[in-house]
């Protein structure tokens, strides 16, 4: 895994083709927490000579596989995502935590019912002791060869309309470091101003808006 901040690591990165994918090593004084998901060997292995990890956290059912079982058997974690994602993560692990489509808190972390990618996809906001605001923002905002993106999944559920809405929700935060799962190039994720988020986010609300009506 590789450090990025005082408190985040980022796992080896996964190619499916165009898209690619990481996951972050969150540590915590409560608790390592993993968004996202990864099975490779050494990412798992840095995990555990990091602590381990109290929870395995999604953001939606692209996220998840086999590996899910491996880390809930090797590391004794509780696995949490969107309830409208469960049966996706329930062929490869039982789920602890389906996470109801409203907001809510889990600890010190703060959810976030974000549908748009898939009908049930969400994000994680954390709030950094070291000085920084992280969100993990899995698929619903991401880098696209180094710009900021959007992607609906209408067969998945996805509608530009819920797009529009939950990017609107997300305009109330003041994140430093956006980190997506999936992205499109070489870079997954990146640190913005407020005024920077704001008009990147209110250009994707602009183009969702004019879709869905």
């Amino acid at each position: 895994m590789k450090r990025l901040y005082e408190d985040v690591w980022q796992s080896e990165r996964y190619s499916s083709g165009i898209l690619n994918s990481h996951a972050y090593l969150l540590r915590r004084p409560q608790g390592n927490v993993l968004f996202s998901n990864t099975g490779a060997a050494r990412d798992l292995d840095h995990v555990e000579k990091l602590g381990g990890i109290g929870y395995q956290l999604l953001t939606h059912r692209d996220e998840v596989g086999g590996s899910l079982g491996r880390i809930r058997d090797r590391f004794g974690s509780k696995l949490g995502i969107g309830a409208l994602e469960v049966p996706y993560a329930e062929r490869h692990s039982p789920v602890d935590i389906a996470f109801d489509p409203a907001d809510t808190q889990l600890e010190d972390m703060r959810v976030f019912f974000t549908p748009g990618h898939t009908d049930g996809s969400i994000c994680y906001y954390y709030e950094s002791p070291h000085g920084a605001s992280y969100l993990f923002s899995g698929d619903t905002f991401f880098k696209s060869y180094g710009r900021w993106s959007t992607f609906v999944l209408p067969g998945f559920g996805g509608t530009d309309a819920d797009m529009a809405d939950s990017l609107r929700k997300l305009r109330d935060l003041r994140p430093d470091v956006i980190m997506s799962s999936g992205f499109v190039g070489d870079v997954s994720h990146g640190e913005v101003t407020h005024a920077e988020w704001l008009e990147a986010l209110d250009h994707h609300i602009a183009r969702h808006a004019r879709r869905s009506s």
